[in-house]
């Protein structure tokens, strides 16, 4: 596929993560495992976000192949480091856009790892706007990010939903091997915030009430076995930084994976007393917008099939 020089000339020496590899993906693949080529695994109404993003209709979730943190626990890792999908130029993208609006009747748009495509993911969203497209466009991340990457989707992206995983640098490198996770994501959920303020939801207040979000922040925390320190320091900084301004969501369907380089402590699921430590920690604090998850762990099963759904012709 040839690139248009609207949005080839950002992957020639690429730096649209903290990685900033400077490879020019081009001509071979990035440290995101990706080409400049667009690649996506599917484009689908999602259920099993926040319940004011999915809603009843659904969320439409377009999942971008590949992933340049690369987290050793990833659930989605036969997309983010096995890098299966399926090539699509960024007109397709925009017409794929379009029909998650206007025939499968989705609440949003959700970009799910969408850095490293970022010039012609803006782009096909600038196309499709032209063209009629009008719901939120949800920005699903994993909160490493750059700020000059972010830049490109001021004024296209109306809520974001990044993560906050670590604040220690020692599991940020062990688990995702980016010591500098907390230094990227800090200033990034800063920006994320700048660019969409407070929260606003369909029945016209900023408190949730089963509304679905038209603009605004939710910050998702995945808490990991063992790591319920860390865990309670991400949520303290959340709360001291943006306090209800943002939702915090605290995650609990960590799963093991079967992964030869896993470290021995993620082989177990987190345990009731690790996720209700951090629950009430929250509650603690004072934070009020927030979502909790309960039943215990979400089996793998509820990974989405990447069979090119809603992506092949």
């Amino acid at each position: 596929m040839q690139l248009t020089n609207i949005h080839s000339e950002a992957y020639r020496s690429c730096r649209l993560c903290p990685r900033a590899c400077g490879t020019d993906r081009t001509k071979g693949a990035g440290i995101c495992g990706m080409p400049a080529e667009l690649y996506a695994a599917r484009a689908a109404l999602h259920f099993w976000e926040e319940p004011c993003i999915s809603g009843t209709r659904g969320s439409g979730a377009v999942f971008f192949s590949g992933c340049s943190l690369g987290c050793v626990f990833c659930q989605n890792r036969e997309i983010s480091s096995e890098h299966a999908g399926f090539p699509i130029t960024p007109e397709r993208l925009s017409d794929i856009f379009l029909r998650l609006q206007d025939e499968d009747g989705a609440n949003n748009i959700n970009l799910v790892t969408a850095a490293h495509y970022a010039p012609s993911v803006a782009y096909a969203l600038e196309l499709a706007r032209t063209r009629g497209l009008s719901i939120p466009i949800v920005y699903n991340s994993s909160g490493y990010e750059s700020l000059d990457t972010l830049g490109r989707f001021d004024g296209l992206v109306d809520i974001y939903l990044p993560d906050l995983k670590y604040v220690s640098r020692e599991l940020s490198a062990k688990y995702s091997r980016a010591r500098d996770y907390f230094e990227f994501a800090a200033p990034a959920l800063d920006e994320m915030l700048r660019q969409v303020g407070k929260p606003r939801f369909a029945d016209g207040n900023g408190r949730c009430e089963d509304g679905i979000m038209l603009r605004g922040m939710i910050v998702r925390h995945l808490v990991l076995p063992d790591c319920t320190y860390d865990s309670k320091t991400v949520i303290k900084h959340l709360f001291e930084r943006y306090g209800n301004d943002i939702f915090i969501s605290i995650m609990n369907q960590y799963t093991p994976i079967s992964a030869a380089d896993l470290p021995t402590e993620l082989r177990r699921g987190v345990t009731d007393a690790e996720y209700d430590a951090v629950v009430d920690y929250a509650c603690e604090l004072g934070v009020e917008n927030g979502f909790i998850q309960e039943g215990g762990t979400v089996a793998e099963s509820f990974v989405p099939i990447f069979n090119g759904e809603g992506i092949l012709p």
